[in-house]
């Protein structure tokens, strides 16, 4: 439940437009509700800013389709990572709204419209086959609300790509760098920007790649100091920091 909505509601009893067994009866879900394979968080609204994000993989059609509506239900904006397509086809009959980004495979159910605060989030891949996680960063954060800017396929190999953008780069309030192979971009990025820099290392890569540990152990030995690492593929970390980051920045 949105902070917004718990407001409007104390309002509504405190002006007796909703009495108090209306209240308890909006508030009783809080702080979850057990749909008996899931207990859904209905108070990380409250707590952390943005309701609980639905991680899909290894769940039944039925059961994202569960937790979507009960999330619904709640208010707030829905977002649900590692779907498939046949997820989004339920989650689609049930809430026509959604929104299946086939990339990112994410669905998205937006409720509560951006607002214009903070900085805009950069989002920089090494190449093209980085894109799918850079768009879960990108789906992540635009549903938190967040302006994004994209810069696909600027990677070392032709470094110059990049710095076409470094004006736009240094522009950002902080970001993201999905990079797969050594994981070089990173701290090139690192080395151009005085905001925070998110590095996502991906699974893209020849055998000595090792599935991306080859580009996660370069992105933590990276020299350039406002660096910060999250797990590999883990684009939705990414996008759910930087959102953290932007709310609170002025550009």
């Amino acid at each position: 439940m949105e902070e917004s909505r718990v407001r409007e509601l104390l309002d509504a009893v405190k002006s007796g437009s909703v009495d108090v067994e209306q209240a308890i009866s909006a508030l009783r879900t809080l702080p979850f509700e057990d749909l008996g394979f899931a207990k859904v968080d209905h108070h990380r609204a409250l707590r952390c800013g943005f309701p609980e994000v639905i991680y899909c993989e290894g769940k039944t059609v039925e059961q994202v389709v569960s937790i979507v509506n009960a999330r619904v239900a709640q208010g707030g904006n829905v977002l649900a990572t590692r779907t498939s397509r046949e997820m989004f086809d339920a989650v689609h009959q049930a809430h026509p709204g959604a929104r299946h980004n086939v990339a990112a495979r994410t669905i998205s159910i937006r409720q509560v419209e951006p607002t214009d605060e903070g900085g805009t989030v950069a989002i920089v891949t090494a190449g093209t086959s980085d894109i799918p996680v850079a768009e879960e960063a990108r789906e992540t954060a635009t549903i938190m609300g967040q302006k994004t800017q994209m810069f696909y396929d600027v990677g070392v190999a032709g470094i110059h790509r990049l710095l076409a953008h470094s004006g736009d780069l240094q522009g950002a309030s902080v970001v993201i760098v999905a990079a797969g192979m050594e994981g070089a971009l990173a701290s090139v990025v690192g080395g151009l920007v005085d905001c925070p820099v998110i590095a996502v290392p991906t699974s893209v890569g020849y055998g000595a790649s090792f599935h991306g540990l080859a580009a996660l152990l370069a992105m933590l030995n990276s020299c350039a100091s406002g660096v910060a690492v999250v797990n590999i593929d883990n684009g939705f970390a990414a996008g759910y920091i930087a959102a953290q980051i932007n709310r609170r920045t002025k550009r």
